[in-house]
């Protein structure tokens, strides 16, 4: 495995129910590194903004709420991601829908993604990582030491997130759900800031008709060799 001077920078990007996250986790136990969920940062950042009364479009609120608030991710008891605004665990509340729906239209917002983009650097900066999003190897980590990037088909990526939110308790339609993450793609496709698509020197893994398991196999191969 390569190593750089401050250790190794592995970034898994793509759209949203590609699988991104549930692999990132895996490789960067695999592989002893730390796991950033950046999307989940982001929808933080919608918990706070929802929690507050400034104006979605109120660049300088914006600004001054998110330099006055903290960001973090750490693991809990057991191992697992979880993540901490103002030191208060929301792992589960950002989760919702509706936040999910609002950190997208955030994640547009140049003032959001200079902020986090200044979080996340600074996480990265003794590398060991796994950064996990939609533009780490392109904006975050442009010099990375592996870049990937998974897709898969609108209707799988639908229907693993319909099966991911069922399981949670929700009770949204496929219909529903595939229409969400269709638009989502168009906001992370065509915003002006850090639009979403694989870096220059990304490997592109169709994760459509492979496992968890299969799509980690290829990563580590890739690092490993």
């Amino acid at each position: 495995m390569a190593h750089r001077k401050n250790g190794i920078i592995i970034t898994i990007d793509g759209p949203s129910g590609a699988g991104k996250s549930t692999v990132a986790q895996i490789v960067a136990e695999k592989l002893g590194l730390l796991y950033i969920d950046t999307g989940a940062m982001y929808r933080a950042v919608a918990l706070l903004v929802a929690r507050s009364s400034i104006n979605t479009d109120n660049d300088e609120g914006l600004e001054r709420l998110l330099r006055t608030s903290t960001i973090k991710i750490d693991r809990n008891s057991n191992n697992n991601v979880k993540v901490l605004l103002n030191n208060e665990d929301v792992s589960d509340k950002i989760r919702r829908p509706e936040i999910s729906r609002l950190s997208s239209y955030l994640a547009t917002k140049r003032v959001v993604r200079n902020r986090l983009k200044v979080i996340q650097m600074d996480m990265g900066t003794k590398g060991n990582i796994v950064a996990e999003g939609r533009d780490m190897g392109t904006y975050v980590f442009p010099h990375a030491d592996f870049k990937f990037y998974l897709d898969a088909s609108l209707n799988e990526r639908a229907r693993r997130r319909w099966v991911q939110l069922n399981a949670s308790g929700s009770r949204l339609g496929l219909h529903e759900i595939k229409s969400e993450i269709e638009q989502r793609d168009i906001q992370d496709k065509e915003r002006s800031e850090s639009p979403l698509h694989p870096a220059r020197n990304a490997v592109i893994i169709d994760t459509t008709k492979l496992s968890t398991d299969e799509v980690v196999e290829i990563i580590l191969s890739e690092v490993n060799n």
